[in-house]
């Protein structure tokens, strides 16, 4: 951990890196990926264009993320809400999931890192699901950095999902309802596999969570900037861990 903590510190960045705390690293860091049509249109470029160099930008932080020591590295990609935009940019959205895996699986395998989903697979075309799960599989047995791609993921509907579901239970009297607990919710929703986020990012300057991990996001630190994804760099991930490190989580008690 260590020799990969100071290969990260020997980077060529231009900008000096803050000094981070290698023993408090978020374990679980969640993104939601904003500005890609913005950048676009900055650069007088259509909107599908700002979505492929966000691509790149999703190549960078899941590196940056992965040598930095991350465990867990959400992505929110697309979501239950984005199919209301234009049909074309919505086709070509549903592309990027094959072009990043068709490209960047092998140096994820050589990373060790491991693919997972979470989301609804209902609307998904069947070439993205293909891509999908093919990566899934190659990389299951991996060990180190899971990268989770949240994809066609909405969190109300997730929720509900999980209250429908513990109503069934109830219904053919395998369940009680005074047996549910905030734990067993946790048990039927997407994210039942991983750790709450400690660290949730946004870029593009909105701050608010649209529709994204709403429980899981109970008391994770939140970082907001005015940069467009496509501009993500390494040096924005390191700044947000290092505000992280400045904080005190103290989940609702005194420290």
């Amino acid at each position: 951990m260590m020799k990969r903590f100071r290969s990260w510190l020997n980077g060529d960045d231009k900008k000096e890196l803050p000094q981070l705390s290698k023993d408090n690293i978020p374990k679980h860091v969640a993104i939601i990926m904003d500005g890609n049509g913005r950048w676009a249109k900055r650069q007088g470029l259509p909107r599908i264009m700002g979505h492929q160099s966000g691509m790149k930008a999703v190549k960078r932080a899941t590196i940056a993320a992965n040598d930095l020591g991350v465990e867990y590295l959400t992505m929110y990609a697309f979501s239950t809400e984005n199919w209301t935009r234009p049909r074309d940019e919505v086709d070509f959205l549903m592309r990027l999931p094959v072009d990043f895996l068709s490209q960047e699986l092998d140096e994820l395998i050589e990373k060790n890192v491991r693919v997972k989903m979470m989301g609804h697979e209902e609307q998904l075309p069947e070439h993205t699901i293909k891509a999908v799960k093919e990566a899934i599989e190659k990389t299951k047995h991996n060990t180190g950095m899971v990268l989770n791609f949240a994809l066609n993921y909405g969190s109300r509907k997730e929720i509900t999902e999980a209250v429908r579901l513990l109503g069934l239970k109830i219904e053919a009297g395998e369940l009680q309802a005074s047996e549910i607990t905030s734990e067993l919710i946790g048990e039927h929703l997407l994210t039942s596999s991983l750790p709450d986020p400690d660290l949730l990012i946004r870029t593009s300057g909105e701050l608010r969570l649209s529709n994204f991990m709403l429980w899981q996001l109970a008391y994770s630190e939140m970082w907001f900037t005015d940069i467009y994804w496509p501009e993500f760099e390494k040096q924005h991930l390191y700044e947000a861990v290092a505000e992280y490190q400045q904080r005190t989580r103290r989940y609702g008690g005194l420290k």
